[in-house]
């Protein structure tokens, strides 16, 4: 049984990311740049016999949460913006 992706965790708001994606050049890069490091940790972390070291996959996992911290904060005040 395969589990699901724990690292695509904005497919709720594929609305608001679709939005910023057409009006926001610097968003696209990083939400672009976030769903390439979020498939590649999730394949480093469930391919078996792949021998990759712990730091290199908790630098992956570092940037990762940073890239999610940043798309957080753009949905976050898209949101804000419409209660506006």
């Amino acid at each position: 049984m395969n589990k699901q992706n724990p690292y695509r965790k904005f497919q709720g708001q594929q609305d608001k990311i679709a939005n910023l994606e057409k009006t926001n050049s610097r968003f696209r890069r990083v939400y672009s740049e976030y769903n390439l490091m979020s498939e590649e940790l999730w394949n480093l972390e469930t391919t078996p016999g792949v021998g990759v070291p712990d730091d290199f996959i908790n630098s992956v996992q570092l940037q990762t949460t940073f890239l999610e911290d940043e798309i957080e904060q753009w949905l976050d005040n898209t949101a804000d913006e419409k209660l506006e």
